[in-house]
């Protein structure tokens, strides 16, 4: 172990801090970190997308969208818009990233939850959050040493 790296442990700093430091191990190579970049980018577009249909076009979203018991309220289509739009910027920003990986796990389980609670296809309209919860988990995965260190 380099003597930074024990000395930073050394000092009361956790493993994840160490991480942060050392990001350049061998074990991760710029192929992973750009994979994670490219998975994570389009988790950020199809969520941003989704957002700004709520934010910009809610009767559209709303005459387009399954019944799924939700308030046909352009208002509450907005503060959903809003919502998403937020774990979405969190989750684009590095620092942040982990946290809007954790609130956008919730707002992907409400929608897979109001899918199920209707009976709605399961492969094309249910698992969606599934599918999109995985893309921005394994791109968090493989462009953040904190979580790698999590998780290894």
């Amino acid at each position: 172990m380099r003597s930074s790296q024990s000395a930073s442990f050394r000092s009361g700093k956790c493993a994840i801090l160490g991480a942060m430091e050392h990001n350049d191990s061998g074990s991760h190579s710029n192929r992973e970190k750009w994979a994670g970049r490219i998975l994570s980018g389009l988790a950020i577009l199809a969520l941003s997308i989704d957002a700004a249909g709520k934010l910009i076009v809610p009767e559209l979203m709303i005459a387009n969208s399954p019944p799924l018991g939700l308030p046909a309220d352009p208002a509450f289509h907005r503060m959903l818009g809003v919502v998403l739009a937020v774990c979405t910027a969190l989750y684009a920003w590095p620092r942040t990233a982990v946290l809007g990986a954790i609130l956008l796990t919730g707002y992907l389980g409400g929608a897979v939850s109001a899918h199920l609670r209707v009976g709605s296809p399961l492969a094309s309209f249910t698992l969606v959050g599934i599918y999109i919860g995985v893309v921005v988990w394994f791109g968090l995965w493989l462009r953040d040493p904190r979580v790698r260190a999590l998780l290894v």
